[in-house]
């Protein structure tokens, strides 16, 4: 019985040995399977922020394509309004030109407030005049009189022979004016 105790101490000792030396080896490739997947793991976050950046890249450069198209769609309606605006001022100022010869004609004020009613819907606005100082960006002097009364400064306009318009902020056409001296 003592042989079998002392080959028993044997096997136990063979045993935790053979323990100790699995332990160790399965330390070591764990230790390199940590390492490995430490490495896919950065690999894998590197792709994750590039694809991210490339994702947000995307996205803004969309968002700037859907901009752009609203600015040129925008531009493009502005522009027409204006040229349909444009083709329009000359009836103005034909009605303009008949009430001054027929002012108490009822058909004739009835087109005028009819036209002035569509040029406030779609934004035209008449440019003042008469008793204002010369803006060369509103007004074209095209006749320099004497001033006709002492209260009268210099470069003030004295009478409008066309009528300007602007539409928003642009000047569809500038009023044609005399100014004083």
């Amino acid at each position: 019985m003592e042989e079998n105790k002392e080959n028993t101490k044997q096997e136990v000792e063979i045993e935790t040995v053979s323990v100790d030396g699995v332990d160790a080896k399965t330390e070591n490739e764990s230790t390199i399977q940590d390492d490995k997947n430490t490495q896919i793991i950065a690999d894998l976050n590197a792709k994750i922020a590039e694809m991210n950046d490339k994702y947000l890249r995307v996205a803004a450069e969309l968002e700037n394509t859907r901009r752009r198209a609203g600015l040129d769609i925008e531009s493009v309606s502005r522009n027409r309004a204006m040229g349909v605006a444009e083709k329009i001022l000359p009836v103005m100022d034909a009605v303009n030109a008949a009430l001054k010869h027929n002012p108490d004609d009822e058909g004739i004020k009835s087109m005028k407030r009819a036209l002035e009613n569509a040029f406030a819907q779609i934004g035209i606005v008449k440019i003042e005049s008469v008793g204002e100082t010369l803006n060369p960006q509103f007004h074209n002097a095209i006749q320099i009189v004497d001033k006709p009364t002492p209260e009268t400064k210099t470069n003030t306009i004295v009478e409008e022979l066309q009528t300007g318009y602007m539409f928003g902020d642009t000047v569809l056409r500038t009023a044609m004016v005399i100014v004083s001296k």
